[in-house]
């Protein structure tokens, strides 16, 4: 395989920074028209949030009905100010990547350099069915998601782009308009090799539960044990300093849950996820849950900075309002 993309102006510095700012987005997933998406965007940057981003399904289940991502965060744009704007995460083959490129580039500009390009494997093989669309083997989808992002850096770094791989060809091509710096990109990952093309290419890593291969996330519960996050980071963190020393920000989407209690908001969550009352202890310590009083959550994620380096939290936009009394607890 020959590759003249060259490698562009991602952050440097360490490969795990203890002062990162802590950044939280809204996931708009339960958003369906145009006046609830402009609602909701005022609403997320009134509140402090610091960007906004959509899923990528074209079929109702397991979130309901979606707008099409690029072209509702445009929309978006036009109506916020300071409030950056991403995908979480688009489904790679759903868009060849020198047109994802160009949409990119296009909203980059149209927003003012807010766009966050969230992109992954994709995973759902329901909806590749219903459309389709060949649901090839994971491997063959994670191997052309990494030729994908060489070719999205390069483009999107301004750079004139010549690539052969085993699934795309570019022969010579810029991207209009050229980014003022290119757009950061955000890898959502579950496996091992998802992880390490995540540390390799991203400048956002979101760790989630594994993909499966009948085409569904993971609901084990050791998929959101301690050991096997700390496990996942330390996949993203080798790969990121094999590559280039990059800072790599982790990312993870949470719902958490409120109350006087922790204890007995971490019980709440056990049963209502199906794993029993007896797992109680098991959820105080998942590092994707959080429960318990804004200021316990607060504290939860500074331990867990401190131990992991998660840095940038989303949360569903059902629970934007109740969420949004943490964020100046952690600001700054």
């Amino acid at each position: 395989m020959s590759d003249s993309c060259q490698r562009n102006g991602g952050r440097t510095g360490h490969a795990h920074r203890m002062d990162r700012n802590f950044r939280f987005g809204v996931v708009g997933e339960s958003i369906r028209s145009g006046a609830e998406l402009a609602g909701t965007a005022r609403r997320a940057e009134d509140l402090g949030y610091d960007v906004l981003v959509l899923r990528d399904h074209f079929v109702t289940e397991p979130f309901g009905d979606q707008l099409a991502p690029m072209v509702a965060l445009a929309s978006a744009a036009s109506v916020t100010g300071e409030l950056r704007l991403g995908t979480m995460v688009l489904a790679n083959d759903y868009r060849h990547p020198v047109m994802l490129a160009k949409e990119a580039a296009t909203l980059d500009h149209l927003s003012g350099g807010r766009f966050e390009l969230g992109i992954g494997a994709g995973w759902m093989r329901e909806e590749y069915e219903a459309a389709g669309m060949p649901f090839d083997q994971a491997g063959v989808r994670v191997g052309r998601l990494e030729e994908s992002l060489r070719i999205l850096r390069s483009l999107l770094a301004g750079h004139k782009t010549t690539f052969t791989g085993e699934h795309y060809r570019v022969e010579g091509l810029t991207v209009f308009p050229p980014p003022e710096r290119r757009p950061p990109l955000v890898v959502g990952a579950g496996s091992r090799r998802m992880l390490g093309v995540a540390g390799r290419h991203a400048d956002t890593v979101g760790i989630l539960p594994r993909a499966l291969p009948d085409g569904t996330i993971s609901d084990e519960i050791t998929e959101r044990l301690p050991e096997t996050i700390a496990r996942k980071v330390a996949w993203v963190r080798e790969a990121a300093e094999a590559a280039d020393g990059r800072d790599v920000e982790l990312s993870m989407m949470v719902t958490p849950s409120f109350g006087p209690d922790p204890r007995a908001a971490a019980a709440k969550v056990a049963v209502t996820r199906g794993w029993g009352a007896s797992s109680t202890d098991l959820v105080l310590d998942m590092p994707s849950q959080f429960v318990g009083p804004p200021e316990h959550v607060a504290e939860q994620m500074l331990a867990r900075r401190d131990r992991y380096g998660f840095t940038y939290y989303q949360v569903p936009d059902a629970a934007m309002e109740e969420f949004a009394p943490v964020i100046p607890l952690l600001a700054g």
